[in-house]
């Protein structure tokens, strides 16, 4: 048995991690979510709502978060890993990545299920009640730039946007296990979530290099064109929740699109996608795609290089 796969057997969350349950937490004061991450809680609209409102607004922060993780693991991430582990990627590997593949593909299902277990918990303990929301119009976003660069090679378009999403280094994994301000089973589902991830990030970074390999010249270019979207896809914003929480919270149309036009200015937005992407663009700068013709061009144009 390879160090790899007793590891996994030994280490996974979904192998060794236990249900993680709401403590008795909600009258310290401690949060849904933490604030910081949260750009319009501050926003003097939404701090004219009250306290009451604005803890309203960090609990459906936090569902969203975690819906969208729920649907992204099982809907994007899993619909590709599971073509690498059936052997119908398109891309040679041997037994041992196909194994890996299927690894990842139990570890996400986890994900998804504690996701949608704490969103429970915790709506239940708060009173606070999730607000319904539809990732199928993000799906067609993403599906769409694919469909563009790639009219002809659907799993190949599927195949990126998961090299892509994780190979991203967000703030939410590396900052709520640390924040002692935030609710236990949160940080404790992010922990468990961030330690998953660190090796799927090197297992779908060397799966992009091998995948680079084995594509002709022609098709190299069409995938570095392709990423610079991908990226931005996955990491702008999703502003429907954002609106809709608002609202429920009591802001007026216009006030919404006051908040969230303030809170999200286009220059923040594409700092935060460009420090979220670096660790991404760097790989892809290393196997070459920003040599290819029309490469760098399509990342700069995507805001993606200093």
């Amino acid at each position: 048995m390879s160090t790899q796969e007793r590891d996994w057997y030994e280490r996974a969350g979904v192998r060794s991690g236990p249900r993680r349950h709401l403590a008795q937490e909600l009258e310290t004061g401690r949060a849904f979510y933490p604030p910081a991450l949260v750009p319009y809680l501050n926003h003097p609209r939404v701090v004219a709502l009250g306290e009451a409102r604005q803890r309203e607004l960090l609990a459906r922060h936090l569902f969203q978060y975690l819906d969208f993780t729920a649907q992204f693991e099982t809907r994007v991430v899993n619909r590709a890993t599971e073509r690498i582990a059936g052997n119908r990627c398109g891309v040679e590997t041997d037994v041992a990545v196909r194994l890996d593949a299927y690894r990842i593909y139990c570890d996400e299902g986890y994900h998804s299920l504690y996701s949608l277990d704490v969103i429970q918990q915790v709506a239940a303990a708060s009173e606070v009640a999730p607000l319904d929301y539809d990732f199928s119009p993000f799906l067609r976003r993403l599906d769409a730039i694919g469909a563009e660069a790639l009219p002809y090679e659907p799993a190949l378009a599927q195949l990126l946007q998961v090299v892509v999403f994780e190979t991203l280094i967000t703030a939410v994994l590396n900052d709520i296990p640390k924040d002692p301000d935030v609710l236990t089973v949160v940080r404790d589902i992010v922990r468990d979530h961030a330690k998953d991830e660190g090796w799927h990030h090197v297992f779908f970074a060397r799966f992009f290099r091998e995948l680079w390999a084995q594509e002709s010249a022609g098709s190299r270019g069409r995938i570095a064109r392709c990423l610079p979207g991908l990226i931005r896809c996955s990491l702008l914003p999703d502003l429907r929740p954002v609106r809709a929480s608002l609202a429920a919270a009591g802001l007026a149309p216009s006030a919404v699109e006051e908040v969230v036009h303030d809170s999200y200015p286009s220059a923040s937005v594409d700092q935060g996608i460009r420090r979220a992407s670096r660790h991404a663009v760097r790989l892809f700068q290393e196997v070459g795609a920003t040599a290819v013709p029309g490469g760098a061009e399509a990342f700069e144009a995507a805001g993606l290089l200093p």
